[in-house]
């Protein structure tokens, strides 16, 4: 199966994942951009073997139904999803939120900030770092 050039988003909230859209509209990031509400819906969106794996995973940790920590938990016992570029983008300072996140694989933790236009910024360099940047892992 050959790398998608999609980024999944995981976020529950609407404002915030605006946010995200405008940001990566100002990095001129053109790749399509796939949506998940909830922690159930990121995990099957990624178990689908229909659908191609994502370039990246961006995940909220406080989502309903399961929480980020625990998609992140589940995606990387999987082989499917267990080298997938996940970024936590999330408004907890928590530093257990932080250490739990890469001890249970995260590629990256961003806090994300409260002000627009540091939002906005802190999107584009990541959409830019993730989707251009960032060589991934092969697909077997």
């Amino acid at each position: 199966m050959t790398t998608a050039s999609v980024l999944l988003l995981v976020e529950d909230n609407d404002d915030d994942r605006e946010l995200t859209m405008m940001g990566l509209r100002e990095a001129r990031i053109a790749n399509p951009i796939e949506f998940a509400r909830d922690g159930q819906e990121a995990l099957e969106y990624l178990a689908d073997p229909a659908r191609p794996l994502p370039a990246v995973v961006v995940l909220d940790l406080q989502l309903p139904r399961i929480t980020g920590l625990e998609v992140l938990k589940r995606l990387r016992e999987q082989s499917r999803t267990k080298l997938l570029p996940i970024v936590v983008l999330t408004s907890s300072n928590e530093e257990s939120d932080r250490l739990r996140s890469y001890g249970e694989g995260a590629n990256a933790y961003v806090r994300k900030p409260v002000a627009f236009t540091e939002f906005t910024e802190a999107v584009k360099t990541l959409g830019l770092f993730w989707l251009v940047v960032n060589q991934p892992p092969p697909r077997g």
